[in-house]
């Protein structure tokens, strides 16, 4: 399989069933998966309200801060602030979580994973960042500043721009700016 180049101008925002925000799915799997039904999904959101986050039963989360001041969240009534750009927090979505901004809306790269199928990390890169998977785990590396040239292909990524490389799809990250680095691989008994 071949690395998928996936063009932020090319994703269509989806607003939250609570008014608080806006999500733009960068991949999801299966494609076409829907919030109920994902093994593993991949998203980047501009959080305008605060309030409680939507419940996901069997999910295990990571978030990173992208853009804005940042956001207080309570995870199961422990408080984790949430304030530096770049720095993956990971949390269940099974637990009872509350956002409050801290002086303004923010961007966040998302990462969710059905813990039955899938574990996740996520490491954040600021220079050259070789990707190879192994069997039957798949990369999806995101720019979430500056920008990037993904090689061998040449192929310059801005902003937001993201790849999605599965076993077999080697390649290297001129990286300037700040990339998100996905490492999505079959969890217990997958």
């Amino acid at each position: 399989m071949a690395p998928q180049i996936l063009r932020a101008e090319d994703r269509t925002p989806a607003p939250w069933r609570n008014g608080g925000g806006v999500t733009s799915e960068v991949a999801a799997h299966p494609p076409g998966a829907g919030t109920g039904d994902f093994l593993w999904r991949i998203s980047i959101a501009d959080v305008g309200g605060e309030g409680p986050f939507s419940a996901f039963p069997g999910i295990d989360r990571s978030i990173t801060v992208v853009d804005g001041p940042g956001m207080d969240l309570t995870v199961d009534d422990v408080p984790h602030r949430l304030d530096t750009l770049y720095e993956p927090f990971a949390f269940s979505g099974d637990a009872v979580t509350e956002c409050r901004l801290l002086g303004g809306p923010i961007v966040d790269f998302n990462v969710m994973v059905r813990r039955s199928g899938v574990t996740a990390t996520v490491r954040i890169e600021r220079s050259t960042a070789t990707v190879r998977p192994t069997a039957g785990t798949v990369v999806v590396a995101a720019v979430l500043a500056g920008s990037a040239v993904f090689r061998p292909v040449q192929v310059r990524l801005d902003r937001f721009d993201a790849v999605l490389l599965a076993n077999g799809d080697d390649g290297t990250f001129d990286v300037d700016g700040v990339l998100a680095v996905a490492h999505l691989e079959p969890g217990p008994g997958h």
